[in-house]
């Protein structure tokens, strides 16, 4: 299990465990289920690096401890 740090910048952060495998849609799912938005409407980047629904996080690099920007469309 990893744990993922998500801010949005508008004084929200929110922390998620998840395992390496999971997909970027699951992490979202997570998120939305934290927030109270619905999945659809994140949007996770790191720098300008938009992170797609269906490839892992493993994939992505993204690691333990790791924070990453949370955008609403």
């Amino acid at each position: 299990m990893i744990e993922i740090i998500c801010n949005d910048r508008l004084g929200k952060k929110v922390r998620v465990k998840c395992n390496p495998d999971d997909t970027i849609g699951d992490l979202k799912k997570l998120i939305a289920a934290q927030t109270g938005t619905k999945a659809e409407k994140i949007v996770l980047k790191k720098w300008y690096n938009i992170f797609k629904d269906n490839i892992t996080l493993a994939d992505y690099e993204i690691h333990d401890g790791m924070n990453i920007e949370l955008y609403y469309q």
